[in-house]
């Protein structure tokens, strides 16, 4: 009985873990992207006219 228990949490723990590491990753790139985005944004903003 324990031993089942033991595997499903082994399990539940491996699986938080991949989903903490996708979630960071997301997050990094996103970042990223954001950045460039706001970078080229300033870079042209001589040629906005409102």
């Amino acid at each position: 009985m324990e031993q089942k228990l033991y595997k499903v949490m082994k399990g539940a723990g491996a699986t938080d873990i991949a989903v903490g590491v996708l979630v960071l990753v997301v997050g990094i790139v996103s970042g990223i992207l954001l950045i460039v985005a706001g970078s080229k944004l300033m870079a042209g903003k001589s040629k906005i006219l409102f």
